[in-house]
């Protein structure tokens, strides 16, 4: 608690005071460019990993990065995604997974968490869909692997759920609305993006002069469902850069 006072100090003393502009226009409103969804994790930090300032990122962080598909639960999530549409008007949604995820460890064993952690477990089968795709797609998979897809795969899930939300449906129809599916590796700090021609999470910078969009710069060009990731994309996911694979 002491290192957070400290912070809390030199946070008053020093950024507020070189940020005076900054910290004035931002009391008079908000307008980020993104809404970012990503896990609780202590690890994850989205304005330290994006390097955006204060008024930037919307941010949305539970367990798992987890989006229950509309209409499953009344909870904070899906009004903070309206809010985020229709108020804020971001045109950008970024759901961002990241390695050793604890809540996808959780989901690799559920059976065992309804006795010992039942709130963990409620919220963990918001995202069974992609434990089962998992487990009878890749269930062959070293338990490393097996974790590595996971990540994956739940966030093109959770990609999923989004387009559920009618007011998302809604400005991805129009081309109003971009969806991007990123992987942070806690290790070295690199990102991996998803790539829907590809079928595969590949580093964003492979070539400077492409858009991941439906042709109109907006949006996942595909349904991520419609393609799933190539079996050995858990060999890859945190591997260092894409290697092309005739069998993807």
């Amino acid at each position: 608690m002491k290192k957070l006072m400290r912070g809390l100090r030199q946070f008053q003393d020093t950024y507020v005071p070189e940020h005076k502009k900054l910290m004035a226009s931002l009391a008079k409103g908000q307008s980020p460019n993104a809404l970012f969804i990503t896990c609780s994790d202590s690890r994850v930090q989205p304005e330290l990993i994006t390097q955006a300032e204060l008024g930037e990122l919307f941010v949305i962080r539970n367990a798992g990065n987890i989006v229950p598909p509309f209409g499953a639960t009344n909870g904070g999530e899906g009004a903070t995604i309206e809010y985020a549409l229709k108020s804020l008007n971001v045109d950008h949604i970024i759901v961002c997974g990241h390695s050793s995820c604890g809540a996808m460890k959780g989901l690799l064993q559920i059976g065992n968490l309804e006795a010992k952690m039942p709130l963990v477990y409620n919220w963990l089968i918001h995202t069974e869909a992609t434990r089962q795709l998992v487990e009878d797609n890749y269930g062959d998979l070293e338990k490393a692997d097996k974790l590595d897809m996971l990540v994956g795969e739940n966030v093109l899930t959770q990609i999923e759920n989004l387009r559920t939300y009618p007011a998302v449906r809604s400005m991805l129809h129009r081309g109003d609305l971009s969806l991007h599916g990123w992987i942070y590796n806690i290790n070295d700090g690199s990102i991996l993006a998803y790539d829907s021609e590809r079928h595969a999470f590949v580093p964003p910078f492979t070539d400077p002069n492409k858009t991941f969009s439906n042709g109109n710069g907006h949006g996942l060009s595909q349904m991520p469902g419609e393609h799933r990731l190539a079996r050995n994309q858990s060999q890859r996911i945190f591997k260092g850069s894409y290697q092309a694979d005739p069998n993807s």
